[in-house]
């Protein structure tokens, strides 16, 4: 083919640039034809909308209305059904007649404290017993403090409370030293020492005296309590008596509470609601008492004797004199006389102005050689219980003489061993050291640890739980065991991180008939499931060890909180979560609206956590909501979206897989005021009737759960 002569390419440029003006012009046309196109779409949707929002403001006041008076109906038929139950629970405990007093009543509850400390006995077996009643009526003392309003009446409940806290542990060191003082008529003929273990629902005594004072024994372990301990040389040829005392309860961190107000630091609050009122202890350390030959403030006429470190001093007249006084008496245990001796508590510190403290978990600076980490009970939570790791002094023991038993009796009672040993001017120059004490604990089989416990170990002079000065931490997490070194004996605690299972990975709210649903959360390290039925809940859960206790077990929907916070199972949330979890941000008059709704609809729509929820901004929220009548799971692809906000609902045109959020509403879907309305519009007559039949007590006890949960703001 011939080269194109320049009249050719001329013809054929201008052809090209025709083409290209033609093609030019109508995709100039195309383009306003589609925005054209757009703006009448647009200007019909929004005539649409206009329409339906017009729709939905002239039915709003009725809408408002019927859902207000819906929960107005329950919250007054629930709180007359808990006047009625405090009412009863009153006359069947004053019908009772058990003799046990009423907490709620000051001048009962310190009879009470007047008599058994006056009581002379002190076998361990009846003391236990008598432990048993006394721990009742505090954990009683506890949920008054707990749910009280009146600063007045709390301060008379935290007085109770700590009198009968002292009282406990002073019990428990009388039955110590009883048992101590016939270690010599109990020894081991393997080890030439004396071990004993005492339990009961309670706790677990765990004593050794050392009578043979073996240089080279290293520690012991008491296989049936799982606790054992380790001594350096100088403590094994010494004349003393380690005790480990596990108290299943744990009154130490309610003391760290109280202290907390007193020095402005926020406390948890529980599902029942109330605040804890400001109360100061003093709980001397173990080494704080005065040593013998020291001057002691004459306090009153009557005997003195230190308790422990755990709770407050039991001091005598007289000084520390080392006078000691025989008594003959046949084998039937007696306490010496005056040892029941007034406990002080030092409610009189509660108008004194407390130490000012760092903000708990934080390091702080105390002196130039010490640095303290106190911790955060808001952070962390103490679980199963104290462990008040102790020795002392081995008392003198009692000797048989003719069927009598002969017992020298030191009027200072058992005494605390000084460990590590206080340092002279002189020594301080020379090379004496106290190495550290250890001590293992396979952790209890009555909670959950969801990851490696931490160790706590007391601070009474600051009222607080430390983590520093523990040293030579080791987990065996196939043997639940874990050891660890202190520089001197103190009561210990372990722990864990309170929300550890948070923010939630899913949960689903699905009805399981009339009355009754299933409430399953997916957690960071576990997943639950709760069954409501009525006004009671039931744990289920694939987790064995720790639950069994709960697991199957019916119980009201605070019982159970209160009951999962102490087994180490933690899926409720409180105003300062949001200080240690990541959440959605969420609006919570909105939020507590939709909690509300949520509950009335529970027995005839499933509700599951959207991953929209988190971005569709803090003024409304999304979830996942179909019908749904029985026990069976939700069929896939049964699942809508639905928005709330607090002026209106809507149906999304999106659904969960879709790629990006967008808030357009469902073809053929409108607005409605309220939630429970817009649900109404694509369930069936029967679901819609179903709401209508629902217990009060049941509708209750949802929105309890899941206020105290917040799946929408920490999922």
């Amino acid at each position: 083919m011939g080269k194109l002569t320049k009249t050719q390419k001329a013809t054929q440029q201008q052809e090209e640039e025709e083409r290209r003006l033609q093609e030019e012009e109508e995709a100039k046309l195309q383009v306003e034809k589609e925005e054209q196109e757009r703006l009448e779409g647009e200007k019909k949707k929004k005539k649409e909308l206009e329409k339906l929002e017009l729709k939905d403001q002239e039915r709003r006041e009725g809408e408002l209305n019927e859902l207000r008076h819906l929960l107005e109906e329950n919250h007054t038929a629930v709180t007359t059904w808990k006047t009625d139950a405090e009412e009863k629970a009153k006359w069947d405990r004053y019908l009772h007649c058990d003799g046990s007093p009423d907490p709620a009543v000051q001048k009962d509850i310190n009879t009470y404290i007047s008599l058994w400390r006056e009581d002379p006995g002190v076998n361990i077996t009846l003391v236990l017993k008598q432990c048993t009643l006394a721990l009742k009526l505090a954990e009683e003392l506890e949920g008054l403090i707990r749910d009280n309003t009146d600063p007045k009446e709390g301060l008379k409940y935290q007085e109770g409370f700590i009198l009968l806290q002292e009282l406990i542990y002073y019990k428990h060191l009388l039955t110590t030293d009883d048992i101590l003082q016939t270690a010599g008529a109990n020894i081991d003929t393997e080890t030439g020492n004396m071990q004993t273990v005492v339990k009961d629902d309670n706790i677990t005594l765990c004593l050794w005296a050392n009578l043979k004072k073996n240089s080279r024994f290293k520690g012991l372990h008491f296989e049936e309590a799982g606790l054992g301990f380790e001594l350096p040389k100088q403590l094994a040829v010494s004349n003393i008596a380690v005790r480990i005392l596990h108290t299943r309860y744990d009154h130490l961190s309610t003391l760290a509470r109280m202290a907390d107000v007193r020095k402005n630091t926020p406390l948890p609050r529980s599902l029942a609601g109330g605040e804890e009122v400001p109360a100061e202890i003093g709980v001397p350390e173990q080494g704080e008492t005065k040593r013998e030959g020291e001057a002691v403030e004459d306090i009153e006429p009557q005997q003195q004797q230190t308790v422990d470190e755990e709770v407050q001093s039991i001091q005598g007249h007289e000084g520390r004199k080392s006078a000691a006084s025989v008594q003959s008496r046949k084998s039937s245990p007696q306490p010496p006389e005056g040892r029941g001796s007034r406990i002080e508590t030092q409610m009189e510190a509660l108008g004194a102005e407390g130490e000012s403290t760092s903000p708990l978990g934080q390091w702080t600076v105390v002196d130039s050689s010490e640095c303290v980490q106190a911790v955060d009970l808001l952070q962390y939570t103490p679980l199963g219980g104290v462990f008040y790791y102790n020795v002392f002094h081995l008392p003198p023991q009692a000797h048989q003489v003719n069927g009598w038993e002969i017992r020298q009796l030191l009027d200072k009672g058992l005494q605390v061993f000084p460990y590590p040993e206080e340092k002279s001017h002189s020594e301080e120059t020379e090379a004496v050291t106290c190495p550290p004490v250890g001590v293992s604990v396979t952790l209890p089989d009555f909670v959950v640890f969801l990851e490696t416990p931490q160790v706590a170990r007391w601070d009474s002079a600051g009222k607080q739980w430390r983590m520093d000065g523990i040293t030579d931490v080791s987990y065996e997490e196939a043997e639940a065991k874990i050891s660890f070194k202190m520089d001197s004996f103190q009561a210990f605690v372990l722990m864990q991180e309170t929300y550890a299972n948070l923010p939630f990975l899913s949960w689903e709210l699905r009805p399981l008939g009339q009355d009754s649903a299933l409430f399953t959360v997916n957690g960071a390290l576990i997943d639950l499931s709760i069954t409501i039925r009525g006004d009671q809940c039931m744990l289920q859960s694939d987790q064995e060890r720790g639950l069994s206790p709960l697991k199957g077990k019916w119980m009201s929907g605070p019982a159970l909180q209160r009951a999962m916070l102490n087994a180490g199972i933690n899926i409720f949330v409180n105003e300062y979560t949001d200080k240690y979890v990541s959440s959605c941000g969420k609006d919570p008059l909105t939020e507590h609206a939709a909690y509300e709704q949520i509950a009335l609809f529970a027995s005839a729509c499933a509700f599951s956590r959207s991953k929209w929820n988190a971005k569709c901004g803090a003024a409304h929220l999304v979830m996942q909501v179909c019908e749904h009548w029985g026990p069976a799971s939700v069929p896939k692809g049964s699942w809508s979206l639905y928005l709330m906000g607090a002026q209106r609902s809507q149906k999304l045109e999106i659904t969960e897989p879709s790629e990006a959020f967008s808030p357009d509403l469902y073809p053929g879907s409108e607005f409605h005021s309220t939630f429970i309305h817009m649900l109404q519009d694509d369930m069936s007559p029967e679901g819609v009737a179903r709401p209508r039949g629902s217990s009060c007590l049941f509708v209750d006890t949802v929105q309890s759960l899941l206020c105290a949960t917040r799946p929408l703001m920490y999922s």
